[in-house]
C-alpha cells in the first residue's frame, strides 16, 4: 500500500482522513497551523492517522490536497520536487462564506493546481460530494457510492481507483483532466453534489 499524506484539515481533508481511518489505512495529515493544532482530530481518528508538517505529508507517495482555493499557492509553495508522485486534487475553485466562484480565465481548476505541483501526476477526485456525504457509509443505500476521478496519467488513475475501491466506493473514470475535471468541478460542472450509487 502506498503511503498517503493529506495537506489541508478542513472539511474535505478531515473527511478523507476519517474514511482512511475507518478502513485502517495509515496517513499523515497537515495544515497551516502545525501538528499540535491537529491533536484533537488525530485523537478522535485513532492510531492510523498521525499529524505532521506540510513537508511530511507532501513526502508521501499519494498526497491529497484540500485547501481553501485562495490559500493553495501558499500551501504548496516551497515543497520538495514531486518527482512523479501522485497528487489527488480535491479542491474546488470557490470559498465560503460568499461562495463566489474564482476567476479561472478559461482553465479548469485542476490545470491551475497542476501548475502548483510541477512534476506530480495529478488526479482529480474526492471533490464532488459534500464532506458529510463523503465520510458517510459508502454502502448505506445498498450499493456503492460513486466517486469520480480524472487525470492524464493512466498509472496514477489506476492507483487512485484502487484506493477508492479499497475504501468501499465505486470509482468512475471521467477521462483526461481537460474533460473530466470540468465535469466534476464545482461550480460549473454537472456532476458535483450528485449522490450516485452503483448497484
Amino acid at each position: 500500500m502506498s503511503s498517503i499524506g493529506i495537506i489541508g484539515a478542513g472539511q474535505i481533508g478531515s473527511a478523507f482522513a476519517r474514511i482512511l481511518a475507518r478502513a485502517g489505512i495509515k496517513a499523515t495529515i497537515a495544515n497551516s497551523r502545525g501538528p499540535e493544532s491537529l491533536a484533537g482530530l488525530v485523537r478522535e481518528l485513532g492510531p492510523t492517522i498521525t499529524a505532521g508538517t506540510r513537508e511530511q505529508a507532501a513526502s508521501a507517495e499519494i498526497v491529497l490536497v484540500a485547501v481553501n482555493w485562495s490559500k493553495l499557492p501558499l500551501a504548496l509553495a516551497g515543497l520538495p520536487d514531486w518527482a512523479g508522485r501522485i497528487v489527488i486534487d480535491a479542491n474546488n475553485p470557490i470559498e465560503a462564506p460568499l461562495f463566489k466562484p474564482a476567476e479561472l480565465n478559461g482553465r479548469s481548476s485542476s490545470e491551475i493546481v497542476a501548475g502548483l505541483v510541477p512534476g506530480a501526476r495529478l488526479v482529480k477526485a474526492f471533490n464532488h460530494l459534500l464532506a458529510a456525504m463523503l465520510e458517510g457509509d459508502p454502502q448505506a443505500e445498498g450499493g456503492r457510492r460513486v466517486l469520480f476521478l480524472s487525470g492524464n496519467d493512466a498509472g496514477a488513475k489506476a492507483e487512485v481507483a484502487s484506493l477508492i475501491d479499497k475504501l468501499g466506493y465505486f470509482g468512475i473514470d471521467l477521462g483526461a483532466l481537460a474533460v473530466g475535471a470540468r465535469l466534476a468541478q464545482f461550480p460549473g460542472g454537472p456532476l458535483p453534489t450528485l449522490n450516485l450509487v452503483k448497484f
